[in-house]
């Protein structure tokens, strides 16, 4: 099986998991491309952020929304901020070394699973 197939897998698989539980893809794909792929911390950030151009959550988004499930006015606001946070992030994380960006990354993905595990 090619690596366009094994992308397309993650994908797939990354994809169902956010539509069944909302995790973000970033979380699942940054490290996969990372330890499956061989990619740089930066350029597995860069790719992740690629492919949240287009609308890839609609459809998931829709089902949500048909069983009253999305605050809209939050979606708008959140995704207003997240563009332009999404700008600001990216000027600063080209700067920084690979091996602490990667720590910065590992170190936030286990405080947002130490917060979820106290719930």
């Amino acid at each position: 099986m090619g690596s366009e197939w094994l992308l397309l897998l993650l994908g797939l698989g990354v994809g169902t998991l956010s539509g069944l539980i909302g995790i973000g893809g970033g979380v699942l794909i940054t490290p996969a491309l990372v330890y499956l792929f061989g990619f740089s911390q930066h350029n597995a950030q860069g790719t992740t952020l690629a492919l949240l151009v287009p609308p890839i959550g609609l459809l998931g988004a829709w089902t949500y929304f048909q069983q009253g499930y999305v605050d809209v006015r939050a979606a708008v606001l959140i995704c207003v901020g997240f563009v332009f946070g999404g700008l600001l992030g990216a000027k600063f994380a080209v700067d920084l070394p690979d091996q602490f960006l990667s720590r910065v990354f590992g170190t936030a993905m286990i405080l947002v699973g130490l917060k979820m595990l106290s719930r």
